[in-house]
């Protein structure tokens, strides 16, 4: 990985606009599985519970990261899942196998419990139904128990139940990744096409406001990809708002370099749906454009040989908790660019998931709390990069991996906060041996200054984070400097950075 050059240039303008960034691409997601709920966000017995039984120091770290919406309460859970088992009475409601993840589900925590923690966090709730088991009958009235004012049978029964008012739940999901042969209920495209539509019609009879997702692949390597997302169209494009897409990545191959590229199969999966959307909108002569929701999310392999050796059926067991390292940050960084660099047509993507599984949050239960290393760039670029996305011209040095040609060593994406006269660079260097001097020429951007380079770095790219020490964390850099209109940012080897610059008051 050797560079001929150390040096990138990079032009920004504040006219090269992409999009105005839809905050909810900062979403995340809970399921019920593994530790997400019980021992997550839900311990009664914790000694910073609250009233409801919810972790206290949960709440704090998630409001941190300003979690705009949280997907629930799945994932393959959904697709055997009757909502009806978590309302009402707690001593009433029924366990339940879950087929999906081999658990015992308590249905402690249901639709109310979880919409009352989702205020307490300030997020709003994207809610799926079971197009697995289940579909138009069960959706319906879930969309009628959840938003409508009262005086029928189901909004009634929240108004016994302890919910006055409505819980106005506006983004729903039609179902998961039902192409997948792992998934309670798989359809054929031509069957969950048509069931999604007329699913998608009583929900919004019932609610004319609410947004809906239809499901996409399960993943860009599926075999029907992207035939699924075409022919399913055909018979939800009329009926739903957005088209999801799930990615997860892992370096099995213990190939940093070519793992850290993969978020160029993430950008070449946004394009390939894109394209496939945009088809489907010129066959039905539609003047409507199909905006993607990239729910799923995330880095995903630590876990998965752990995760056969649990015992079935049992309660809230230790499922996916990868162990995130130092490398999986970067490329979480990486991802997280690509959102933006698409933000003209992604407009909400999740994490998956939040607490525990597959998390940038990690507790013991009955215990302590503590930062994964991928809570470090979900946290900035959530905190950070809301305003307009920006085009920048890009000039870097490339390599060559495993399964990628051209890989920019220099990877980036850039978000102008007008309001706050702020301009925000994310950049990560791939390289592995050297830092990365890069020029950006922001000239467009007269008498901005430096407010802070924080930069994610560590000599070792397995370096992982516990709750008694903390390898990986960010600190502040003062090698970046400004000199007639160039930024000069300078890289460390492998690193995460996050530019923040604001024009001084006195230019």
């Amino acid at each position: 990985m050797a560079l001929k050059s150390n040096k990138a240039k990079m032009v920004i303008d504040k006219t090269f606009k992409i999009s105005d960034v839809d905050s909810r691409i900062y979403g995340s997601f809970i399921e019920q599985l593994g530790r997400a709920v019980y021992g997550g966000i839900y311990e009664p017995s914790h000694k910073t519970a609250d009233e409801d039984g919810f972790r206290q120091d949960v709440i704090e770290l998630v409001k941190e990261l300003k979690v705009p919406i949280i997907r629930y309460p799945g994932g393959n859970m959904v697709s055997a899942y009757n909502w009806e088992d978590g309302i009402g009475p707690r001593e009433l409601r029924p366990k339940r196998l879950d087929l999906a993840w081999k658990s015992l589900e308590t249905n402690e925590v249901g639709t109310d419990e979880f919409v009352t923690w989702a205020k307490k966090v300030n997020a709003d709730v994207m809610m799926a139904v079971n197009l697995g088991t289940r579909g138009i009958d069960a959706a319906r009235n879930l969309v009628e128990y959840c938003n409508h004012p009262g005086g029928t049978y189901w909004s009634n029964l929240r108004k016994e139940n302890g919910f006055k008012d409505p819980h106005k739940i506006k983004v729903w999901c039609l179902g998961n990744e039902m192409d997948g042969s792992w998934q309670i209920g798989q359809k054929t495209a031509y069957e969950y096409g048509r069931l999604a539509a007329e699913t998608a019609k009583a929900m919004k009879l019932v609610d004319p406001t609410i947004e809906l997702v239809s499901c996409g692949s399960s993943g860009s390597g599926m075999p029907t990809f992207p035939e699924w997302e075409a022919e399913t169209l055909e018979h939800t494009y009329d009926y739903a708002d957005f088209i999801s897409l799930h990615q997860y990545y892992g370096n099995r191959n213990n190939d940093t370099a070519n793992y850290l590229a993969s978020s160029l199969d993430m950008d070449n999966f946004i394009k390939t749906v894109i394209a496939t959307c945009d088809y489907i909108k010129a066959k039905k002569r539609s003047k409507k454009t199909m905006n993607l929701s990239f729910d799923e999310w995330n880095v995903w392999f630590h876990s998965n040989d752990q995760d056969e050796k649990i015992e079935p059926w049992s309660i809230a067991p230790p499922l996916l908790e990868d162990i995130y390292t130092f490398e999986d940050a970067v490329l979480v960084g990486s991802m997280l660019n690509t959102l933006l660099k698409h933000s003209d047509r992604v407009k909400i993507a999740c994490m998956a998931q939040l607490v525990n599984v597959i998390a940038p949050i990690m507790t013991e239960t009955g215990g302590g709390i503590w930062k994964q290393t991928i809570f470090y760039p979900y946290y900035y670029t959530s905190v950070y990069g809301r305003g307009v996305a920006l085009h920048s011209l890009v000039d870097s040095p490339k390599y060559d991996s495993r399964d990628f040609t051209d890989v920019p060593y220099l990877d980036q994406a850039v978000v102008y906060n007008e309001e706050n006269d702020e301009l925000v660079v994310f950049a990560v260097n791939r390289n592995l041996e050297n830092q990365l001097l890069v020029d950006i020429d922001i000239r467009s951007f007269e008498g901005y200054k430096i407010i802070e380079h924080i930069v994610l770095e560590n000599d070792n790219p397995k370096a992982i984070n516990s709750i008694e020490y903390e390898q990986v964390k960010p600190h502040l850099s003062n090698k970046s400097y400004i000199e007639n209109d160039i930024l000069v940012a300078v890289l460390p080897k492998l690193s995460w950075n996050m530019l923040r610059l604001r024009k001084n008051e006195e230019s």
